[in-house]
């Protein structure tokens, strides 16, 4: 999960939305919501949202500062998220249980083909992929699985997937956790959104201002429910990974982190990159599980110049 920063849309008024109408792709039973930033053109990214929130937390303006850099931009729900389908209920309702078991309703391979499959609707044969706090392992995990559909891997405020079962335990910071474990809020739309605002402030970053008012534009038109599903998370968080090392990842890497993210330790980060042969590691300094609006440009800048990389011959 991530935090959502601001619309970047107050121009076009505070119920307008820049992206195109959500559409479906399918991956066999599953079908996969998606939308692209209506405008934006050029070489195909792909971003890959956090533990069974939704594409609705990616803001419009993080999307467009890609599409000033010459990025075509889509975003998409996951499994268990957003629009897309529901899973069957398996299991119990704690995501901390559900990584510790050796089976889950569905493995994470299925989750990087529901990104293929979305990739394959929007007619993208290749694309660089983007992945915040789960998306970010999944982004790794897609590069494993499918290495010929991927261009780059930019992985953001994330453990490496390598990591599985209880192991990940040391890269988590259980306190914040915890309290949103205990938070209780009335079911049903308005609960949601009290949900979402509580979620985005705590996730946000210290060195840098919480800009609510755009936040809740942005949730109240958009109401998930994915914060408060924990059956959900357990699905997602239990799926497990049989694929490939990290080391096996052979395309350009970035790993993004912030050295006050309240999740996960910055260890995780360092984890990552060194597993992976010529990745770069920025750190982020006052940033927490959240990409701060002042930082889009920044960070559109270090993805350009990770595409750049990839396109680069090889010496």
């Amino acid at each position: 999960m991530t935090g959502p920063g601001s619309t970047g849309a107050a121009d076009a008024g505070p119920w307008a939305s820049p992206w195109t109408p959500a559409r479906y792709a399918r991956n066999g039973d599953v079908e996969i919501a998606y939308d692209q930033l209506a405008g934006s053109e050029g070489e195909p990214l792909l971003l890959v949202m956090g533990l069974a929130v939704s594409r609705f937390w990616w803001p419009a303006g993080l999307g467009q500062a890609f599409a000033d850099q010459g990025f075509a931009v889509a975003r998409y729900d996951q499994r268990d998220a957003g629009q897309s389908t529901r899973m069957p209920d398996t299991g119990g309702s704690n995501p901390f249980a559900a990584v510790a078991r050796k089976r889950g309703a569905y493995s994470a391979e299925d989750m990087t083909d529901d990104a293929i499959a979305v990739l394959d609707a929007l007619g993208w044969k290749q694309a660089h992929i983007f992945g915040a706090s789960l998306g970010g392992m999944i982004a790794q995990r897609i590069a494993l699985r499918h290495p010929g559909r991927v261009l780059s891997v930019t992985s953001a405020m994330a453990m490496p997937s390598d990591v599985s079962g209880i192991g990940g335990g040391r890269y988590v910071r259980f306190g914040l956790l915890a309290k949103l474990a205990r938070a209780k809020f009335p079911e049903g739309r308005d609960g949601d959104i009290q949900l979402s605002l509580m979620l985005a402030r705590e996730l946000a970053s210290p060195g840098y201002p919480f800009d609510e008012e755009a936040a809740r534009v942005w949730i109240e038109r958009d109401a998930d429910s994915g914060p408060r599903d924990t059956k959900a998370q357990s699905r997602q968080a239990g799926a497990p990974w049989h694929g490939p090392k990290l080391r096996e990842l052979h395309k350009p890497v970035l790993v993004l982190h912030g050295d006050r993210d309240p999740i996960l330790r910055v260890s995780a980060a360092r984890a990552t990159a060194k597993a992976i042969d010529g990745a770069r590691l920025v750190i982020l300094p006052g940033v927490g599980h959240d990409l701060p609006a002042p930082l889009w440009p920044a960070i559109a800048r270090e993805v350009r110049r990770l595409a750049d990389q990839a396109r680069a011959p090889s010496a």
